[in-house]
This record gives structure tokens, sequence and C-alpha cells, in this order.
């Protein structure tokens, strides 16, 4: 048996721990284990095919990043070609990425990604090919598993931002907003803000209204506490208005979304005349060494992914469902998008003690 572990879209802290785990336990059963390197762009000749021996994952379980490399373009099946006139069209190269494949002797292929990873992988699947599945994705949105590998490392690093943001904002009576990552899911907004005590957590699963999210500010100021904390998960956006994003993105690739911090400093500071601060966490989140729950998950989906290779589980990815990690079909996974649920109870907790969702 031979097959090929792939690391595709965003980079989250514990790719490497499922790298190791993979790599060490296919090699223990006597298969052989290659990479493919930044994404699928090995397999459409853009990149390398390399081998991961037991020496080439030796010592890679606490770094961060991926020795593989990782891409959120280069989609096979919309690969983005540009034309003489400098403008870009797309084309279908999913057939070369399953030849070559074939021609390299890959009987099986562990793809780790978060939800574009798994749209891919079911639409490789469909197309023959024997793929399994790890959910990856620091903003713990992949549906069919309770979390993902990232997400707690995200998390404390947002955490420890929040507590040098507390007191400083409250030596000098401001208030600072801080922004999260989170396009579609408020999950590192919500834990994080919870966590470091934030007066004002706002996620894009409830639109805020700005009148609400100061008079929180205001009330505080009335009652002595002349600082306040605001977590906003990047994709946030206002009752009736719309998702703050940063100019255009390159092709093949997803709108920016940022910038709403920025916005609503400005904007408390107009409405409630107190001196506001924002700060972009952007991809420190992404970045360091996973914490222990995220090695510890990640080695246990990798050596689950390599069990359901040899259950031949394809189409299938690897999830929490404590105390278990099971598979669950990719048709399945994509169909549940995971979102902040408003009767979620760390939401009512939060609520109970006093946060406001803007709303």
């Amino acid at each position: 048996m031979r097959i090929a572990l792939s690391t595709g879209g965003g980079d989250a802290p514990g790719l490497n721990a499922v790298i190791r785990a993979a790599a060490l336990s296919a090699t223990n059963r006597g298969w052989e284990v290659v990479g493919i390197r930044r994404g699928f762009y090995a397999l459409l000749g853009e990149d390398d095919v390399v081998p991961l021996t037991r020496e080439a994952v030796r010592g890679i379980g606490h770094m961060g990043g991926t020795i593989l490399g990782t891409t959120n373009r280069g989609n096979p099946f919309r690969y983005p070609r540009k034309r003489a006139d400098g403008t870009y069209d797309e084309i279908d190269r999913s057939d070369e990425l399953v030849n070559h494949a074939r021609e390299l002797g890959i009987d099986a292929i562990i793809t780790i990604g978060g939800d574009g990873s798994m749209a891919l992988a079911q639409m490789l699947f469909e197309k023959g090919v024997r793929i399994v599945g790890v959910p990856k994705t620091i903003d713990n949105d992949v549906g069919g598993t309770l979390t993902t590998f990232g997400f707690d490392t995200a998390v404390n690093t947002a955490i420890e931002a929040l507590d040098k943001l507390h007191t400083t904002a409250e030596s000098h009576d401001r208030v600072i907003v801080m922004e999260v990552m989170g396009r579609n899911a408020g999950f590192i907004a919500l834990h994080s803000g919870l966590a470091a005590g934030a007066d004002v957590i706002l996620i894009p699963e409830i639109p805020y209204d700005i009148d609400k999210v100061c008079g929180k500010i205001q009330r505080r100021d009335k009652a002595g506490r002349h600082f306040s904390i605001v977590v906003v998960a990047e994709g946030a956006f206002p009752v009736g208005g719309q998702v703050s994003v940063l100019g255009n993105s390159l092709p093949g690739q997803a709108l920016r979304v940022g910038g709403i911090a920025d916005r609503l400093a400005r904007e408390i500071q107009a409405v409630t005349g107190k001196e506001c601060r924002s700060l972009v966490l952007g991809h420190l989140q992404r970045g360091g060494m996973p914490t222990g729950y995220d090695r510890i998950l990640a080695t246990r989906f990798g050596g689950a992914a390599v069990r359901a290779v040899a259950e031949e589980r394809w189409g299938e990815m690897v999830a929490l469902k404590p105390p278990d990690i099971v598979t669950v079909p990719f048709a399945e996974v994509l169909r549940d998008e995971r979102r902040v649920s408003l009767k979620d109870d760390i939401v009512l907790t939060a609520r109970a003690v006093g946060v406001s969702f803007g709303d």
C-alpha cells in the first residue's frame, strides 16, 4: 500500500502532529507514505511529491505549520489560468490530478483540511479517488465533528492577547476592540471572549446593533468601569449591513474578510465619546506550537485516518464524537455546516454573566 498525505487551506497548529501520526501508523503497517506538497499542487506538476519516512517526521509533532506546505488556491476543478490579455479564467485539471496520482502508484489519499478541502475531497471521491479526510481549521466550523485541531491553540492565543489588552485598557480608561478570525463562525470570539472576561462579543451568527453595543459600554462607564473590551469575529456584521472586506482577492481566492475592528472602534468613539483603539490579531492565531489538547487530537485523527484507509472507508472524514473518533461521509460533513447556536450553553452562560452580543 502506498498512501499520500495532503494539507490544504489555511494552516493550523497541529498539522505536523497529524502528518507524524499518520506516517508512523502507516509505516508500522508496512506501507509506504508520501507527502503531496502545497495542497494538491504536486499532483498538478506545480511542486514535488516527497517521501514521508520515519526520519522525515521525527520530532515534528510539537511544531506549528506544516512540513508539506499548504495553499487555499489551486482547486483542480476550477484552476485559475492567466490569459494573454492578463485576465483569468478557470479550467478543470482534475483528470490530470487523478492520472498523475495513478502514475505515481498512489493507492489512497489522506487529505487534511477544512470544509473547502472536504468539498474538494468529495468531488475527487466521485471521480473514483480512494480518499479519506481529516478535519482541520482554527475556526471550528467543519461539520460532523465536535471540534477540530487548531481551534484550542487559536483560542488560547486570543485569550493571552485579551489578558494583556485588559490591563492597558483599564489603565487608560479606553475601549479596545480586538478582531479575531471567524469568517462565518464565531467560535474563537465566543470562547476567547468569555474566558478572558470581554464585555461585548460580536459574532457572525448574531447581527449586532451598534447602539446596543454602545449602550453596554455607557452603562459600564456610569457604573464606574471606565474601560471595555470588545471581541469581534472578522465576519460579524450589523443588522441590515454587510461584512467588512479588505479589497480584491487573488484569482481563485474568496474575498478577504476583515476591517471590522477599526470600523467598530470609530463608530463606538463617535457615539460614546470614549477613546477607542482597535487591534487585529490576524495570523498570530494560526501560528506557533499547538496546545497539548490539539497535539493529542491531531495525533488521534492521524492514527484514525490510517485505520479508515485500512478499513476502506473511502469518501469519509474522521471526526470527534466523544469519547470516540468515528468516520462521517463527506456528504454529511458538507450538509451540516457548524455554526454557533444561539441556544448553545456557552452563549447562554455569556448572556447570564452580562456579556452583550449587540442584540
